[in-house]
């Protein structure tokens, strides 16, 4: 097997904990995981195996979806419920009116404080070992894009959201600023993603799932090859002697493809080399100042 599973995550475990079970269950060591999601998040976990592991740097992920319910009138350490309550408040006190004005302003490009209690890493150490420790530091904020921001349903103090997003964002981050507008405090109930990039909840299975899915034989049927994953690049087919090149770690030239000219590009850019519906190699075209491409490849896949 390889390419891409779309595991469903349940609550309660760690990103590197789904990665250790799809090895179990697969009976492969090479497997890898894109976007990591909190252990109390659900949803999307896109998992590498075997060949697809190489295919990860080249993946788009740039937008991401979630199903989220804010808890409104608390604030929390972590942000979400799961952290230790700092302050609580009336949280059914707002009006709809105000809610509906404040989700709107955080549509949009918005700058964003990473939270304490996330993976990223100051000095080789992540973040959230330090807040465990009860240390904070200083982070610098980020921007951010948030696409879609849109309310479906509130029952006070719980308010269920839809977000499309940018990749980066912390939607705990999100809750507990949407909370300090509107002054009563709020952080994050429950967080299921429902898309990463060419990954969606549609195509997802559940761990139970996919082991059923190996017993029976038909877990490959489960697997997006990494030439689906990389759609978002150009396909330049290769003839057989661009494949023999390739295949030695040379890059092709036009004749070695099935192609008339090269996709038009003034920057570098990125494109599969395939054979057979197969992805060979990822490759950079860069244009050359008195006309033609430069051709590097930049992976190669058995």
């Amino acid at each position: 097997m390889n390419g891409f599973i779309v595991i469903d995550k349940p609550p309660g475990v760690t990103s590197h904990d789904v990665v250790s079970r799809v090895r179990r269950i697969l009976g492969t060591r090479k497997v890898g995981h894109t976007g990591t999601l909190d252990p109390f998040a659900t949803g999307v976990l896109a998992v590498a195996v075997n060949e697809g592991t190489k295919a990860i740097p080249f993946l788009d992920e740039g937008l991401k979806g979630y199903d989220a319910i804010l808890r409104l009138g608390v604030k929390t350490d972590t942000l979400d419920m799961t952290g230790r309550v700092l302050h609580e408040a009336d949280g059914t006190a707002v009006s709809p009116d105000r809610l509906e004005a404040v989700v709107k302003s955080f549509v949009g490009e918005i700058s964003q404080v990473p939270p304490m209690f996330s993976a990223i890493k100051r000095n080789g150490q992540p973040l959230y070992k330090m807040a465990r420790k009860g240390l904070e530091v200083e982070r610098q904020p980020r921007r951010v894009q948030i696409n879609t921001l849109e309310i479906l349903s509130v029952i006070l103090p719980l308010v269920a959201l839809r977000v499309v997003c940018s990749r980066g964002t912390y939607v705990r981050s999100l809750a507990d600023d949407m909370g300090a507008a509107l002054g009563c405090g709020a952080a994050l109930k429950e967080l299921h993603r429902t898309a990463s990039g060419p990954f969606d909840i549609a195509s997802s299975v559940t761990l139970e799932g996919l082991e059923e899915a190996v017993r029976e034989g038909r877990a490959d049927a489960l697997c997006r090859t990494p030439y689906a994953a990389l759609g978002h690049l150009d396909a330049i087919p290769l003839n057989d002697a661009g494949l023999a090149k390739v295949g030695h770690g040379r890059a092709p030239g036009l004749e070695d493809t099935l192609v008339a000219a090269w996709p038009a590009c003034d920057s570098p850019r990125l494109v599969r080399l395939s054979s057979g519906g197969k992805l060979v190699a990822v490759a950079e075209l860069s244009p050359l100042d008195g006309g033609g491409f430069h051709v590097m490849l930049k992976r190669v896949f058995c």
